[in-house]
């Protein structure tokens, strides 16, 4: 670390409720992170249901343009809750905002009477399997071969459940 290290001051974000503004942000980090990729007509369809919700991470510094680096898309249906894809922009990587939109989530998720929350993740993705873990998901559950990646490489998703309750 430099000397210059310790007088940059880094970005604060602060999380919001997702609303259809947010969508190209979102779909945008979702291409940078995903193959294949939502587009903001794919997340539009999914926040418009009356189960679904979402938040992003805006900077609160950044004056009249917000930079928006990351958002979480979740559903709450029969006392389940599901993570339904997040994303954080890799500009903004290990700041902690995975971390803060998924307990954004587990609260919202909690608040709407969700008992447990599951995801899917490639086994590959490690950073996020390790910050799951860190929220307590287990694995309950694998598809096997169910992700491509663009070279045709076929992995597995693990299936994680949190209790809520």
């Amino acid at each position: 670390m430099s000397l210059t290290d310790y007088f940059i001051r880094k970005p604060e974000f602060d999380m919001f409720a997702m609303n259809t503004a947010d969508l190209p942000c979102a779909a945008a980090i979702h291409k940078m992170r995903f193959t294949p990729s939502w587009s903001d007509g794919e997340l539009h369809a999914l926040l418009v249901q009356n189960t679904v919700f979402g938040f992003v991470a805006r900077q609160s510094n950044a004056g009249s343009r917000p930079v928006t680096a990351g958002f979480v898309l979740a559903r709450v249906a029969a006392g389940e809750a599901e993570i339904l894809t997040i994303g954080v922009d890799g500009r903004y990587g290990r700041a902690g905002l995975g971390w803060r939109l998924m307990q954004a989530a587990v609260r919202e998720a909690r608040s709407k009477n969700a008992e447990t929350m599951f995801l899917e993740v490639d086994e590959t993705n490690a950073a996020a399997l390790g910050l799951y873990r860190k929220l307590g998901f287990l694995k309950v559950g694998e598809r096997r071969a169910y992700y491509q990646s663009a070279a045709g490489a076929r992995t597995a998703a693990l299936v994680m459940r949190l209790d809520l309750a």
